[in-house]
């Protein structure tokens, strides 16, 4: 089922492009054009630096997180987690917000939003990896001299060095892909690959360019997925892992609690603070501050062919949908994954991994190009909008539940089949059991990243249906005060939302066997 599920909707949109592309309407003399050079420039070195400056704001943080344990740790795992789950869009708009004129719409602005975003991947990939270090090793080379800063150098990076390239390979892929903060904070400048198919086939109905850009984009996205499928699969064999209650130590010395200190209070001021103004200015309409935003929000609008709390039901209930069949999918994808031999599971965990890369923006293209005859025309359909957020939270669950099942004793099975059950009892009585509580944080997951999902949802989502990240676009393009306000304040409530989700995974949390 999972396979055929991934074929219908994501293999079968993208040979759709490929066929739009290279078939007898396609023109790839377009790739001549300096534009396209540019874009595709733009687009490689604008993640290549987020990269670097995600993995350096994210570090400090992650040393603390996987070395020590103190009162709180939980919850600042958990706000490290909320800014890689909010959505672009509002995203986007903290930093309009937050960033002085003449700096929020430029690379710089891309660059700080990406860092913002990306942090927790490398803080939860790095810091995981890093509670299973051995610290006698490190303990061993300062008893031989060594300072802490060779001890880092020589010593505690190279270890590091699979953790720190499969963030790495990730938070590039994101940056490579990320659509709702260059849109907004590109400005008409800055343009990637990503932005140019939305404008493409969208502003100038140009399916035929944005086919051929979605090509490239294609292929660079399977090189980068191939790239951390790989470097996952050295951690997963990179030997025998120690559980997070004996790997962590308490903060003894007043020179750690400094460092604990300075660490993650320099990192919850760059996370804090966009979002901070960014509800500051959801109430600064007119001469002061007021809750004028958010009754307006009751109201009609201009904006939109529905009112905005209409936009809020609509999210809550596409992305409900595509929670369950997040959890159906990839709770099945993450049986076959945990079971399957070493060559099989890299195979299947790699195609799997390809929604998650894949552009939201050529997913959603790949739906209009590939839907759009009878009798498979289902681009007005209400349904197909949370098969497209589903396609993009299964790699989630994948990855929250296989490591769950990986971890279950064999032994216990091993007697369940010699006590008489059968292979499915064997699944009903012991697996499911156990991965209950997985299956339930990937739910919680599932349904934050749906919620906020917006570079396919804004292709699919009829005008009389927006979602929440839709409307916020749409108040973004209009002039006027309270627009922008209404924007600001949806945003809030979609901040709001997303951060109780995360609270409530990490209370359900137990053991962190992978990396979310």
């Amino acid at each position: 089922m999972p396979l055929a599920f991934i074929a219908a909707f994501f293999v079968y949109p993208l040979v759709s492009i490929v066929e739009r592309g290279l078939g007898a309407g396609g023109d790839l003399g377009i790739l001549t054009d300096p534009l396209a050079y540019e874009v595709l420039w733009f687009s490689l070195w604008q993640a290549a630096v987020s990269t670097a400056l995600t993995v350096l704001v994210a570090l400090p943080a992650s040393y603390v997180l996987g070395r020590y344990t103190f009162p709180g740790r939980g919850l600042a795992l958990a706000l490290v987690t909320v800014p890689f789950v909010l959505p672009t869009v509002v995203v986007a708009l903290a930093f309009l917000a937050v960033l002085p004129a003449g700096v929020e719409r430029g690379w710089e602005a891309i660059l700080i939003a990406h860092v913002f975003f990306n942090v927790a991947v490398v803080v939860r990939i790095v810091g995981t990896f890093w509670a299973g270090l051995d610290p006698r090793v490190s303990e061993a080379a300062a008893t031989l001299g060594a300072g802490p800063w060779t001890s880092l150098r020589e010593v505690t990076l190279p270890l590091l060095a699979p953790a720190l390239a499969a963030a790495s390979s990730l938070v590039f892929l994101f940056s490579f892909t990320s659509f709702g903060v260059v849109l907004i904070l590109g400005g008409p400048r800055f343009s990637t690959l990503e932005t140019e198919i939305y404008n493409q086939a969208v502003r100038l109905f140009d399916l035929k360019t944005a086919a051929v850009l979605a090509l490239v984009q294609l292929v660079c996205v399977a090189l980068a997925v191939f790239a951390a499928t790989r470097l996952e699969s050295k951690l997963a064999v990179s030997g025998p892992r120690r559980r997070e209650e004996d790997a962590l130590r308490s903060l003894r010395t007043r020179g750690e609690k400094a460092v604990a200190g300075a660490s993650l209070g320099a990192l919850a001021l760059f996370l804090g603070l966009p979002l901070a103004v960014l509800v500051e200015r959801s109430f600064a309409v007119g001469a002061g501050h007021s809750l004028e935003a958010y009754r307006a929000l009751t109201r009609s609008t201009n904006a939109l062919l529905a009112s905005p709390w209409e936009a809020i039901l609509n999210s809550v209930v596409y992305a409900a949908g595509a929670t369950v069949i997040a959890v159906v999918v990839g709770g099945m994808a993450a049986f076959a994954v945990a079971s399957a031999t070493s060559g099989r599971m890299r195979l299947l965990d790699g195609l799997l991994l390809l929604p998650l890369g894949a552009s939201a923006v050529m997913l959603g293209f790949g739906f209009i190009v590939a839907f759009d005859a009878e009798p498979f025309d289902f681009r007005a359909s209400p349904w197909i909008v949370p098969v497209v957020q589903a396609l993009v939270a299964i790699p989630f669950v994948v990855r929250i539940v296989a490591p769950t099942l990986r971890a279950i004793d064999e032994r216990q099975r091993e007697a369940a089949v010699l006590l008489g059950a059968s292979p499915g009892q064997v699944r009903r009585e012991i697996d499911l059991p156990i991965a209950g509580r997985a299956l339930a944080i990937a739910a919680g997951f599932a349904f934050a990243i749906s919620l906020g999902e917006f570079g396919a949802t804004v292709f699919l989502a009829r005008p009389d249906s927006p979602t929440l990240p839709v409307a916020i676009f749409r108040f973004l393009g209009r002039p006027g005060e309270l627009n922008l306000g209404q924007a600001y304040a949806l945003a809030v409530i979609l901040m709001v939302v997303t951060a109780i989700s995360i609270l409530v995974i990490e209370r359900l949390r137990r053991d962190r066997l992978g990396w979310f």
